[in-house]
């Protein structure tokens, strides 16, 4: 809870991912909730229809107000998942949140792709992904911004795209894990709606003020 009142006013919601949440559990997405900012739940989901759907349902209750599958797990579990999402807001009567799917990894580049089996290319994946995300019923994607410009070509300038893996400029040049990255304001510019900063605030000796720093970059996209 530091973090989310360090960066107050600054960050525009914060996510929670599989480390965090197996840690602190759903008690934590209420906690910032109540506290007034919107949590993305990034952990994920991929398993059959129904156990995605259930999962959905409780990620729902938790009032988060985006959660995300892995596109990969097919048209039926993401139908499953946007139904979930609908069908539980509405009982409970709250906005929906926002449903996008995983399409491939920034972590991940051609060779990694090819391991498991994958020969197309990476671009390729991504947009075959984001079709199927779309034609599932949900709003919107994970990607690399290097592949934004070939989604919004394939899916339409109100499909949501969510950028992680931002580095460069005032988000600091470390790659870290990740292999397909972009700066903060070249991910707006390539059509990004949300891009996702961790380390490089996180890390950061002063988290508000590298937060800033790309605030001011992104005011300038």
């Amino acid at each position: 809870m530091h973090l989310v009142t360090t960066l107050r006013g600054l960050a525009g919601g914060f996510k929670i991912g599989n480390r965090l949440f197996t840690s602190e559990g759903p008690a934590l997405v209420r906690r910032i909730v109540d506290a007034g900012s919107r949590v993305f739940l990034d952990l994920k989901y991929h398993d059959i229809p129904n156990t995605v759907e259930q999962a959905v349902e409780a990620a729902v209750g938790t009032g988060a107000w985006m959660i995300n599958v892995h596109a990969s797990g097919g048209t039926a579990m993401m139908e499953a998942a946007a139904r979930a999402a609908r069908e539980t807001s509405t009982r409970l009567g709250r906005p929906a949140p926002v449903m996008i799917g995983v399409t491939v990894l920034t972590s991940m580049d051609q060779q990694a792709l090819r391991a498991i089996g994958v020969e197309r290319p990476v671009v390729d994946q991504v947009i075959a992904l984001a079709r199927l995300t779309q034609q599932a019923g949900l709003q919107g994607v994970v990607a690399s911004a290097q592949e934004t410009s070939a989604i919004r070509e394939a899916c339409g300038p109100r499909f949501q795209i969510v950028t992680p893996g931002i580095r460069g400029a005032s988000a600091g040049p470390e790659r870290n894990d990740q292999s397909r990255t972009m700066g903060p304001a070249e991910a707006i510019r390539a059509g990004a709606s949300y891009i996702v900063v961790g380390r490089p605030i996180i890390a950061a000796p002063d988290p508000r003020a590298a937060a800033a720093a790309i605030g001011e970059e992104l005011a300038h996209a």
